[in-house]
């Protein structure tokens, strides 16, 4: 965070009193711009997100109402998430990619009061849907949002809402699991974890007024409100398109200055691709970093982000739904532990690598990634998961193996359950990715297990191609992996090309997708 911006800020745990600090500090500097070219100032967004708030207590939303609502990312979802926030309700963001069944489970077992959509997005028809999903829910507000928002008068957004009691932090927020691994799981949030984590992004990257943020993942994904946050505390503007598509979002992140090109893996090699072809010229000239987080990194990536696009490479960060930034690297950080690991832990967070018999782990051995600190969900909406999810210390069983270097750093190896077991012995997939990862003729790669009646799994690699006319083949990969010294068992047994591996709004690969479609 730079010294000249108010300290204060970056303590406050208030999204709508955060709306109003900075609507005060600083009216007339921008806070979003879009690809159709509307913009706000903090000024003006702090009216807007008031003129809504009126409009949606005329609709009948009032203070502790459940929301659930699933919009693009743009003007009107911050506009949004601002005006729920001004009202006190307790928002459930739900991915755009969300389709009926998954939609109507979170509306369900939310116990939402409202539900906001739009009519049509990317020619998918949600006024459908959500109709079918009213149906069935008696209690349940259907609101469609074709043109615009709710709107009224901005004097009539009634009084701010009250601040909670001392030690007291109420759910405000509901986010579900990407469900890579299993069934969604609502991870309950007050607003201090998220502007906490706000306030991490801030001091480990030192964002200032003048950084541009490409918001280019969904802002109904956790990390979409933990960087509003943080552009509300330190002042700087959102590069919010509603869906990406890498030449035409590169067009508009490099016509607004950007400096801060995340969000992971996926777009950082998009970038490198619209780069590629650019040539020579800086495709961001003003770019300082490419924060990443939410999907593994192959270990040569940050060297061609920093080599190709400038800056200080990919600043990645390791974090989950339930803790949205337990670490984040930093621009001073060397090349070296910025190309392997996650960062160290951020401000108030503690990490305990845990062995698979119960004892702590010691530096650089691996074990169960376990947190504690100000970023922790308040449990799940489903209770009777927390049980398992918290150990008797109080910390929050990740369910990933990591372990922590001599100088703190964090190194994610793998999922507990993203082990293939072949024969009876366990490989990691990551460790198998990161060396297809390093073949010239692969862009992407995924380890997964398919079942077999010999061997219990086979090891399947699935990759994309960087040339489609020229794909690996079993036997390159095969003498390629040996060559690097990768144990015989943990070789692939069969290879799947495909043209891209389904990912969900992170940028995490769907692994269970795969398993389905190759079993």
């Amino acid at each position: 965070m730079r010294a000249e911006e108010p300290q204060a800020l970056l303590e406050e745990r208030s999204l709508w009193r955060l709306v109003e600090r900075r609507a005060a500090a600083t009216p007339n500097a921008l806070f979003a711009v879009d690809e159709h070219g509307r913009s706000l100032d903090f000024a003006g967004y702090r009216e807007a997100a008031l003129g809504c708030a009126a409009g949606l207590r005329a609709l009948g939303v009032k203070a502790g109402d459940g929301v659930s609502w699933q919009l693009p990312t743009g003007l009107d979802s911050l506009v949004l998430v601002g005006a729920l926030a001004r009202l006190g309700t307790v928002q459930n963001p739900i991915l755009p990619m969300l389709r009926r069944r998954e939609v109507g489970f979170m509306v369900r077992q939310t116990g939402a009061r409202h539900l906001f959509v739009p009519a049509r997005f990317r020619g998918f028809d949600y006024e459908e849907m959500a109709r079918g999903i009213s149906e069935e829910e008696p209690g349940l507000q259907l609101h469609v949002l074709r043109d615009r928002l709710p709107e009224g008068d901005a004097t009539a957004a009634g009084p701010d809402p009250e601040a909670p009691a001392a030690g007291t932090d109420p759910v405000r927020w509901i986010f579900y699991s990407s469900g890579t691994t299993a069934d969604p799981k609502g991870a309950r949030h007050g607003e201090s974890s998220l502007a906490a984590a706000g306030a991490a992004l801030c001091r480990c990257l030192e964002l200032g007024p003048e950084d541009r943020n490409a918001l280019v993942f969904p802002l109904t994904h956790v990390g979409g409100i933990a960087w509003l946050c943080a552009g509300l505390m330190a002042g700087f503007a959102q590069i919010d398109p509603a869906v990406f598509e890498p030449r035409k979002t590169c067009a508009l992140l490099a016509e607004h200055g950007v400096t801060q090109a995340g969000a992971g893996t996926v777009f950082h090699q998009a970038y490198l691709g619209v780069q590629r072809e650019r040539g020579e010229e800086r495709l961001f000239p003003r770019l300082r970093s490419c924060p990443g987080g939410g999907a593994p990194k192959p270990p040569g990536l940050h060297a061609e982000v920093k080599g190709a696009l400038g800056g200080a490479g990919v600043i990645s960060g390791y974090g989950l739904t339930e803790y949205p930034i337990a670490t984040m690297g930093t621009p001073r950080d060397p090349d070296a532990k910025l190309a392997r690991c996650e960062g160290r832990a951020t401000p108030g967070t503690e990490i305990r690598i845990v062995r698979p018999d119960g004892g702590r782990a010691g530096a650089g051995e691996e074990g169960e990634i376990r947190l504690r600190g100000p970023h922790a969900f308040r449990g799940y909406v489903d209770r009777a998961l927390d049980a398992q999810a918290f150990d008797a210390d109080g910390f929050f069983r990740s369910g990933d193996l990591g372990y922590l270097d001599a100088e703190g750093y964090l190194t994610v190896t793998g999922r507990l359950k993203d082990v293939i077991v072949r024969k009876g012995e366990n490989i990691s997939a990551k460790e198998v990715e990161d060396h297809l990862h390093a073949h010239p003729q692969v862009a992407e790669a995924a380890a997964i297990g398919l079942p077999d009646a010999e061997r219990g799994e086979l090891l399947c690699a699935v990759v994309v191609p960087r040339e489609t006319a020229h794909p690996p083949s079993l036997g390159d990969l095969d003498a390629f992996l040996r060559g690097r010294g990768l144990a015989r068992q943990k070789v692939p047994e069969r290879l799947e090309i495909v043209g891209s591996l389904p990912r969900n709004a992170s940028g995490k690969v769907l692994k269970k997708e795969l398993q389905q479609r190759f079993s």
